[in-house]
């Protein structure tokens, strides 16, 4: 295996510096004039005719903040814009919260998300740790909304989307939200050190272990208002991007980090999440990986772990190689640093274009640019956090919070 592969070598060390680089100088010109982020294209050329979206801009708020925090030129200035965008255009002073973003005319995407406002979270506890102007004053803003709005305090779990005006709670419920608000719950955690947090953590991952171990270890992801688990949803858009029908194996990779990382940071002995980060991975990876025939993750499977969208997903690939690295600093398990090399290898010779910069976020089953579901690159940040994660000596620290204290 050549050594720029392999897991804790300086020439793979090198490789991820180089990438993480690479990432950060691609994604310069995601700002509109106000901060929210355009989508790029596969040059990183903003599209401005598309949405400018509070999800994508928080996600970049994130990334420049690990990057002032990291030294690149210009990233400061760059996640203060999207701070800065977070704080004005997106917000919603009427009606409170975020709105899921602005169409290029100025109006209004309708709807507020969960899996939006969470990432506000994690964009605002980045910008606080690498002391971005605002940052505070969002992070105050959106806790006290998702409390209010998405937290549920009774069922352990969070809500998924309002209408605008936050009056009609849609009966949909899902776990992507849920997951993501883990993160951010942990980041919150690590920035300010409320053990509420942690526990919020607690109680949505301790469901779905329960959710995942009585159905062979594949996560149910769409459930009705009562927490119903909804098997068939969306079975006639089987590749929608955020509710995909059947299993989507890369949450469960990216389950088992976040679970893992929640064990490390609370010190909690209980095996019982070890070993489920561990099956979660497992199954997903053997249900997943090299599943028809060519390399790549396929984005979802059956129930009985046949794969059904045979597309490839860029941020399946980087939560592979997130956890692969992380289970094996935890295990010691020789596998999982064989898996990063496999990883790392299909990383460098299919999926990051070496061209344009960036990573191709959509190839079809023959490792082929696909652009059906995420054309161009909307943003940089599950491929930078593959970057880094691997490298984080603290696996129980959240990535913004690791590079502030040097574990990176």
């Amino acid at each position: 295996m050549n050594k720029k592969y392999i897991l804790n070598d300086e020439e793979n060390r090198e490789f991820l510096r180089n990438c993480t680089d690479n990432l950060l100088n691609f994604g310069h010109n995601f700002p509109s004039p106000k901060g929210s982020s355009y989508y790029l294209g596969d040059d990183g050329t903003p599209w401005k005719d598309r949405p400018r979206e509070t999800w994508i801009t928080s996600r970049m708020a994130h990334v420049y903040s690990i990057g002032t925090m990291l030294g690149h030129k210009g990233a400061k200035e760059l996640a203060g814009q999207a701070i800065n965008g977070l704080l004005t255009e997106l917000y919603d002073d009427k009606n409170g919260g975020w709105y899921a973003g602005i169409n290029a005319d100025g109006t209004i995407l309708p709807t507020k998300q969960c899996y939006a406002h969470a990432f506000v979270i994690l964009a605002a506890t980045s910008g606080v740790l690498a002391g971005i102007e605002g940052a505070d004053r969002l992070l105050d803003i959106a806790l006290e909304t998702y409390d209010k709005f998405f937290w549920d305090e009774k069922i352990g779990l969070s809500v998924d989307t309002w209408n605008t005006e936050f009056t009609i709670l849609d009966d949909y419920r899902g776990l992507n939200a849920n997951m993501h608000s883990v993160e951010a719950f942990l980041a919150v955690f690590d920035a300010c050190g409320d053990v509420k947090y942690a526990d919020r953590a607690k109680r949505i991952i301790d469901r779905v272990i329960c959710w995942a171990k009585d159905n062979n270890w594949r996560i149910p992801e769409h459930f009705s208002k009562n927490w119903d688990a909804e098997l068939e949803c969306n079975k006639e858009k089987k590749d929608d991007p955020f509710k995909p029908y059947g299993a989507t194996p890369g949450h469960g990779i990216e389950w088992a980090r976040l679970i893992t990382q929640w064990a490390k940071a609370t010190e909690t002995d209980d095996r019982k999440y070890i070993d489920a980060a561990i099956n979660l991975y497992n199954t997903a990876v053997s249900d997943a990986w090299n599943a028809d025939g060519a390399p790549g993750i396929c984005y979802t499977t059956g129930w009985d772990g046949q794969p059904i969208v045979h597309d490839r997903m860029h941020w399946t690939l980087a939560e592979a190689i997130n956890s692969s690295s992380v289970l094996f600093r935890v295990t010691g398990n020789e596998r999982y640093k064989e898996d990063y090399s496999n990883f790392m290898d299909y990383l460098d010779n299919v999926v990051i274009d070496h061209k344009n910069g960036s990573w191709f976020h959509q190839l079809d089953s023959h490792n082929n640019l696909l652009e059906t579901v995420w054309p161009g690159k909307s943003d940089i940040y599950h491929a930078l956090q593959a970057t880094l994660i691997p490298y984080n000596k603290e696996v129980g620290v959240s990535i913004a919070k690791a590079v502030k204290d040097g574990y990176i």
